[in-house]
């Protein structure tokens, strides 16, 4: 492990802070331009779509905010893992200038639902995006699948497949998230976090000897529902998505759960927009990042 990793490692597993998420692709990037005041007529093609979205995303990783003291990682598009930010190559600009730590989004989107859950559809070229990912910088990888239902079957399919693509992940030396998020809507919210709770302990001997995963899972239903993944030495961390949660009720459900950090997307750039002046839109990305720190600390629900 160069000396890079191995900092880039030991920010990951022990430093206060949270990861960004800043990995909309194209089908969630409309929406998130929409929120941040772009409407769909600022495009006419996709390449224009997604120099707005990297415009966007540009402009919070220079923000004076963000910066590896508050925002521990963040979780890159391939798309922008291949753009540069002022000149620099994506990931290198975050570590290099930023001190932040960078991530990769490697699904390709979700396969039909069968089993009460959505698993990832087959990820074409894996290989050949970590190794690209490598050559860049990138620390870890992160992919989503969803539970939409407390369906044990779903859910052991779910967990099958995150822990074998995990397992290809490692093997380029990179620290893949799992994600099998966990749809907050749900009736059966709180019986499905068990079940996933029970496969994925079941999972854990599978990881190498010497190698970690990190988890992305939804804020529980029952607080500290988690504690025994963030407790496994074989977790480097255990994140927590916001899921359509507003920002202020996803950091009060992060705040009670201890040791569990944020990996917000939506609920981060809530309040941004285009149409700010650099000041309004630095101070309010500032508050932002101190609220999500705060309800990320170390110390918040040791009690």
């Amino acid at each position: 492990m160069s000396g890079r990793v191995e900092d880039m490692a030991a920010q990951v597993a022990n430093k206060d802070g949270f990861i960004a998420a800043l990995d909309q692709s194209g089908g969630s990037t409309p929406k998130a331009l929409k929120l941040y005041g772009v409407s769909e007529d600022a495009w006419s093609n996709e390449d224009e779509m997604f120099d707005l979205i990297h415009a966007m995303r540009a402009r919070i990783i220079t923000s004076p905010a963000f910066t590896g003291d508050k925002v521990m990682g963040a979780i890159l598009f391939e798309q922008t893992m291949d753009r540069s930010v002022e000149g620099v190559p994506t990931a290198q600009y975050l570590w290099e200038k930023r001190g932040v730590v960078p991530f990769l989004k490697v699904d390709q989107g979700l396969a039909d639902a069968a089993d009460g859950v959505k698993l990832m559809k087959p990820i074409a070229g894996l290989d050949d995006l970590l190794e690209r990912a490598v050559a860049k910088g990138v620390f870890g990888t992160k992919m989503r699948s969803v539970v939409d239902a407390a369906n044990a079957t779903g859910i052991k399919a779910i967990v099958d497949q995150q822990f074998e693509v995990g397992k290809q992940i490692l093997s380029h030396g990179l620290v893949p998230i799992l994600e099998p998020e966990v749809t907050i809507s749900i009736s059966d919210k709180a019986e499905a976090e068990e079940m996933l709770l029970a496969e994925i302990k079941k999972h854990l001997d599978e990881v190498p000897a010497g190698k970690k995963i990190m988890l992305k899972l939804s804020l529980p239903t029952k607080p500290n529902l988690y504690k025994p993944l963030i407790d496994d030495p074989r977790v480097m961390r255990v994140v927590a998505l916001s899921g359509g949660y507003m920002r202020d009720e996803a950091n009060a459900k992060l705040a009670q759960n201890a040791g569990m950090i944020a990996s917000f997307s939506r609920a981060l750039t809530e309040g941004l927009s285009a149409n700010q002046s650099d000041a309004e839109f630095n101070a309010t990305l500032a508050a932002t990042i101190d609220s999500i720190f705060q309800a990320s600390r170390a110390d918040k629900a040791a009690a």
